[in-house]
């Protein structure tokens, strides 16, 4: 794993968010957390990564993100089996 850190923007209504959270958490993948729910700029940075207003977007090492990733597409792109 790379030593630039992963950035997830999400919120803590989205159940996908808390679920993506989680998995980081759980594998010992470090990253950083951003609320988007009442930061606007955090908010326009995620769509403008994504193109997109869903979340989490997920920022890989590299600049590659996820948007709304499974467990297992998480587990692929982050390399934990």
């Amino acid at each position: 794993m790379s030593d630039e850190p992963i950035v997830m923007y999400g919120a803590e209504w989205c159940g996908d968010c808390r679920r993506a959270k989680s998995w980081l958490t759980r594998n010992n993948v470090p990253f950083t957390y951003v609320d988007v729910e009442n930061d606007d700029e955090a908010r326009d940075r995620a769509i403008e990564i994504s193109g997109r207003k869903q979340i989490p977007v997920v920022v890989l090492p590299g600049g590659e993100f996820l948007v709304e990733p499974s467990d297992s597409e998480l587990a692929a792109a982050i390399k934990v089996d």
